[in-house]
C-alpha cells in the first residue's frame, strides 16, 4: 500500500472497519461480513444500522466496491448475482447498491469457470447487476481495465502471454 494511505474495508451489513478473518477457534458469530463470513474488527472500527450502511453506499461515501462475477462484458456490464440457471437462488443482496452508488467498481474472479468458459464477454448473457458500472478486472491470468466501453490489458500474471489471455478470452482485448 503507498505510504500515507489508508484503506478502511465497510461491510454493507453494518460495519465500517473490518479487520481481517479471525484465527481459527477465535470466531465471533456475531461479528460477520454480507456474505456472511466470520471478520474481525480493527481498533476504532463502528457498528451501525443496516440502513444507515446503505446510505453510506447510495449517497456516494464509498469509494471502491470489490466484487466477484459470473460474467463481465467488454463494455464494463457486470453479472454477479443469478446465472438464469432454472432452481438457482438468486443472491443480489446490496450489489446492485453498490455498483451504482460507489465510486469504483473493482471485479475479482477467476478468469474463466471451472467448465473453462470464458467470464470476460463480448455480452453478458446472465442477468444484470450493472451496465457499464466496472472499472477493473483482477483475474488469476491479468488485471484488466474497463475504459470507454474497452477492455485494456494493464498487466499480465507470470507466465501468461497476451495470444494466451485473448484465447481464454471471449471479448476483444486491447494492449
Amino acid at each position: 500500500m503507498p505510504k500515507g494511505r489508508e484503506v478502511i474495508y465497510h461491510t454493507e451489513n453494518g460495519l465500517l472497519g473490518m479487520g481481517p478473518v479471525p484465527e481459527k477457534g477465535k470466531e465471533d458469530p456475531e461479528l460477520i461480513n454480507a456474505g456472511k463470513k466470520c471478520v474481525t474488527a480493527i481498533p476504532g472500527a463502528c457498528y451501525f444500522h443496516h440502513a444507515d450502511s446503505f446510505m453510506m453506499i447510495r449517497g456516494g461515501h464509498i469509494d471502491y466496491s470489490v466484487l466477484g462475477a459470473f460474467q463481465v462484458s467488454e463494455e464494463g456490464d457486470l453479472a454477479n448475482w443469478s446465472t438464469g440457471e432454472p432452481g438457482a437462488v438468486p443472491a443480489v443482496g446490496g450489489a446492485m447498491d453498490l455498483v451504482i452508488g460507489v465510486k469504483n467498481v473493482f471485479v475479482i474472479t477467476q478468469h474463466c469457470t471451472k467448465t473453462g468458459e470464458a467470464k470476460i464477454v463480448k455480452q453478458c448473457t446472465y442477468p444484470l447487476t450493472g451496465k457499464n458500472v466496472v472499472n477493473r478486472i483482477y483475474t488469476n491470468y491479468a488485471i484488466i481495465d474497463v475504459r470507454d466501453k474497452k477492455l485494456f490489458v494493464r498487466e499480465l500474471a507470470p507466465g501468461i502471454d497476451f495470444d494466451f489471455l485473448q484465447s481464454v478470452t471471449d471479448a476483444k482485448l486491447n494492449i
